[in-house]
């Protein structure tokens, strides 16, 4: 072990931070011009039909689940998940057009996506090493995957945020909104 390693008790949780700063700049700067009119909506193709591709809504809105289950892990006592949140936006659920406006708003969706995330990195900066080589408590092969609270928060942080803001980039460039 390096001697600056055993300087800082937190090396995972810091790693894990510096990419979900990185994360989260990119994540604000994808709502670029999006309207709330259309935050719920498949983009169209050029023939007019809709495309069957994850629209900001679901992507935010998923993506805040984790957040969530991270301050969880560690310890940090949470409220609830937002109304509508866990039917409309949790592993499994479809992503669907909202030609009706019934999923939760843009407001209440980034609001909550920015918060949610935000606390997680301050509490994965003020874990320590030895809680994120505590067991992944999901079992099965995730756990194979990802054996530790530090690998699986890795993943959700980073990983899993940067698959689904690919979506984010994807959906904009179909709505003729550009890069971010």
């Amino acid at each position: 072990m390096s001697s600056k390693a055993k300087l800082m008790p937190n090396i995972t949780g810091i790693t894990i931070a510096d990419s979900l700063r990185l994360v989260l700049g990119y994540a604000e700067n994808l709502l670029k011009d999006v309207t709330p009119e259309t935050f719920g909506r498949f983009a169209t193709g050029v023939n007019g039909n809709p495309i069957d591709s994850n629209h900001p809504a679901f992507i935010y809105g998923h993506l805040s689940i984790y957040g969530h289950r991270i301050l969880k892990d560690l310890g940090k006592p949470v409220d609830d998940l937002p109304p509508g949140f866990e039917e409309n936006f949790a592993k499994g659920c479809v992503c669907r057009d909202d030609i009706d406006g019934t999923l939760p708003d843009m407001k209440t969706v980034t609001a909550y996506f920015f918060k949610i995330w935000n606390e997680a990195l301050d509490v994965v900066l003020a874990s320590d090493d030895e809680t994120f080589q505590q067991p992944n408590p999901l079992g099965g092969g995730f756990t194979e995957r990802f054996p530790t609270l530090g690998s699986v928060h890795n993943f959700y942080a980073c990983g899993h945020n940067m698959l689904h803001l690919g979506q984010m980039s994807a959906w904009r460039r179909m709505m003729g909104l550009g890069a971010a």
